[in-house]
């Protein structure tokens, strides 16, 4: 089955193209398109979608709050959200992680790095864009320095590798690659860091790491 994506963007062209580009990809079908953030929430609520592409500055409600009521803390079910904005030193953009978003990417990225992100959104994993992936979260994490929590139980060497890679932006296969081990067992450190850390996705994750600064800013 394909992936069942939607799509929000108040600039139609914009998003008649990212849907054009996805819908050429055979594992992916756009169900639905919205012009703006509370159009964007009610489709997701009729369409159930597997993954959603939301545009952060939208008419209406924008792309932070829409995400924020599909796939915050608060939300039984969260959808996941990748944001697609031109805008890569906005601090919109890390506000929408902090709500719940599982990826970002600019605008002008490659249809094949448009696919990349929406089936690992789908797949559970995290794809920010990499260019920006470090100096993003590096920046405003600093500049939301505050009380950091600790982990449940304390992290492992292992744990702490794992964690290291995949705040930079590595996949699984990747990680478990630079790290000789098993795509398993790659899968089970990254759901111990999960419940240690009380993140519900690998963008908190990344969050932690930088906001607890067990991650070098400069690191890519």
């Amino acid at each position: 089955m394909p992936v069942r994506v939607l799509v929000a963007d108040d600039q139609d062209m914009v998003r008649v193209g990212i849907s054009t580009i996805l819908d050429a990809q055979p594992s992916i079908e756009v169900v639905g398109q919205a012009r703006d953030g509370l159009e964007a929430v009610a489709l997701v609520e009729s369409l159930h979608p597997d993954v959603c592409l939301f545009d952060i500055r939208m008419p209406h409600l924008d792309g932070i709050e829409a995400t924020r009521r599909v796939a915050g803390p608060d939300v039984a079910d969260p959808v996941p959200v990748i944001v697609v904005t031109t805008f890569d030193h906005d601090e919109y953009v890390y506000d929408a992680l902090r709500a719940g978003a599982r990826g970002f990417l600019l605008k002008d990225a490659d249809p094949e790095l448009l696919a990349r992100a929406v089936l690992a959104a789908a797949q559970g994993e995290a794809l920010i864009a990499p260019a920006v992936t470090a100096r993003l979260l590096a920046a405003f994490a600093s500049s939301h320095a505050g009380a950091v929590r600790e982990p449940v139980d304390p992290l492992t060497p292992r744990e702490e590798a794992v964690l290291d890679l995949v705040a930079v932006g590595r996949t699984n296969a990747e990680v478990a690659d630079e790290l000789f081990l098993s795509l398993s067992t790659v899968k089970t450190h990254i759901g111990a860091l999960m419940t240690k850390l009380s993140a519900r996705n690998r963008v908190e994750l990344v969050i932690w790491a930088y906001e607890s600064g067990r991650v070098d800013p400069g690191r890519r």
